[in-house]
């Protein structure tokens, strides 16, 4: 069995739903990059589970020419490869994502795509050029499978998709699609972005990873803004091994580091722990347990005092910014807006030049009050629940945000892991903080804290019942796409990424010695 902590277990037998499955990044790269498939040979792959399940979810924006663009891009990859990953020369040309399929959320930018943000808006009032995050993936060797669906300019009106858990929940929002592709095995990588909590919270509901790194590190040129001061790239995949692989391409400035041992784990309460159903406060107590008894050790903090007044300040702000942000546009196309998105930027309109200042500056105080506390506790990560509760039934509101708003307020790195299941079957996340900047650490210390809570499978928690004491000698490892064991290549183009030795072989399997 591979000793590697984020490795794959087929442990849930039929508590899968028919639209989830396995598809998880580090796999799909060693594949690719090997030459055990090609980006054209997967591509065929994914175009039977997105006829078989896309009719049912509704991920993805539709356009009349996917597979012919898609299959011309997989073409160019084999070509400039030399077909089997070489030069006439025998060097090595793949590039680290090699022929993976990636979703992006429709307020990225990409050429070759229309920008529709889930409006009524011409797309050619919106449309502009490719950004940095869409054009490091492409430079990667990835390709666009599609734009994924968002809520209207990524608020709160929603679009038509649905939970793959369960398709009369929510998948979350506004990076509905992205998070739901994911989940569905469309893609094992989209983009997400997140201004309140649209990465964190959609994560959790379709039982995924979702990281929103620290403000700042991946820019935001070529994304639709919202309100700049604490819009944030992100993104999803299903284990955090490949949320590692996908940060490196993605943060221009990643840096390959020797990250410490997990030490201390501070764990919310106080009033902003309230703020989530009760249902979510006893899962979340699972989960530090889970955590203690992995011998993890934790302590309780209270790291938002006055947790009202920073709903507050970042609410006044969303509005004010994107009233600024939608100025223009709205003055002309005002009635072709959804009323949750008018109703937000009427509200902005109301938000004095004072207010407005002061709530830019609580980011940074927010920030420094946090960096404050960790370091008062040696604390090396602060987790909390990462939504109220499991998924909302029906598909009109895509769930509260309330749980993410004071991270995404402070800019600090999140990364929300798979922890549990509800009584429903829903999934349950766990979100994980650090100090800004810190996203390598971070990274690294969710790998540690979802073994503790989660044997390992991408986005289908350990139903309570089974405790990880339960699991000793009983895990399986699953065989996804392939076998797990592997001859070591070379597998220059994934090293040179920026990881070592020991973590290419546990997001990739190569080494390992299970099958």
């Amino acid at each position: 069995m591979s000793n590697c902590p984020d490795a794959t277990f087929d442990v849930w037998g039929d508590t899968m739903s028919e639209y989830t499955t396995p598809a998880p990044l580090g796999p799909l790269v060693r594949e690719l990059t090997e030459g055990e498939t090609t980006p054209t040979d997967h591509l065929n792959v994914v175009r039977k589970r997105v006829e078989a399940v896309e009719p049912a979810v509704q991920t993805l924006v539709s356009e009349q020419d996917r597979w012919g663009r898609a299959a011309r891009a997989a073409d160019t990859l084999e070509t400039r490869s030399g077909g089997d990953g070489e030069s006439p020369t025998g060097r090595d040309l793949k590039s680290p994502l090699h022929g993976v399929p990636v979703g992006v959320k429709d307020i990225f930018h990409a050429d070759g795509f229309d920008t529709r943000a889930g409006a009524d808006v011409p797309p050619e009032v919106l449309t502009e050029a490719e950004g940095t995050a869409v054009r490091r993936l492409r430079d990667a060797g990835a390709i666009v499978l599609g734009k994924t669906v968002t809520t209207e300019f990524a608020y709160f009106a929603p679009g038509p998709t649905h939970n793959p858990h369960d398709l009369d929940h929510t998948p979350g929002g506004s990076s509905s699609g992205s998070a739901a592709a994911v989940a569905a095995g469309l893609c094992p990588l989209a983009l997400g972005s997140q201004t309140i909590g649209s990465v964190a919270r959609p994560a959790a509901f379709c039982g995924v990873v979702g990281v929103k790194p620290s403000y700042g590190r991946i820019p935001l040129d070529g994304v639709l803004p919202v309100a700049p001061s604490v819009d944030h790239v992100g993104f999803f995949t299903q284990q955090v091994a490949g949320a590692q692989l996908a940060a490196s391409v993605l943060l221009p400035d990643w840096r390959p580091i020797e990250v410490p041992e997990l030490g201390r784990v501070g764990v919310v309460d106080g009033g902003y722990l309230d703020q989530a159903s009760s249902e979510g406060r006893e899962a979340f107590r699972d989960h530090t347990r889970e955590l203690d008894a992995a011998g993890i050790q934790t302590v309780s903090v209270e790291p938002f005092a006055d947790i009202s007044a920073v709903n507050d300040r970042h609410n006044s702000l969303v509005a004010a910014e994107t009233a600024l942000s939608h100025d223009t546009l709205f003055s002309v196309y005002g009635d072709q807006y959804a009323e949750e998105t008018t109703e937000l930027i009427q509200a902005g309109h109301e938000v004095t030049v004072k207010e407005l200042v002061d709530a830019r500056g609580g980011c940074r105080d927010l920030r420094e009050r946090l960096h404050e506390t960790m370091d008062e506790l040696n604390l090396d990560v602060i987790v909390s629940p990462s939504a109220p509760g499991p998924a909302p039934m029906g598909l009109e509101n895509t769930g509260d945000p309330i749980m993410n708003l004071p991270w995404t307020h402070a800019g600090v790195p999140t990364v929300t892991i798979p922890a549990s299941l509800s009584a429903d079957g829903l999934p349950l996340g766990l979100q994980c903080a650090s100090r800004h900047g810190q996203d390598e650490q971070l990274l690294a210390w969710a790998r540690t804290l979802a073994e503790a809570v989660y044997p390992g499978p991408w986005g289908d928690p350990r139903p309570r019942s089974i405790r990880s004491s339960e699991l000793t000698g009983q895990i399986r490892p699953a065989i996804v796409g392939s076998r797990m064991n592997y001859p070591a290549p070379l597998a220059h183009s994934v090293r040179s990424v920026g990881m070592g030795d020991s973590f290419f072989k546990c997001y990739t399997g190569i080494g390992s010695q299970s099958r």
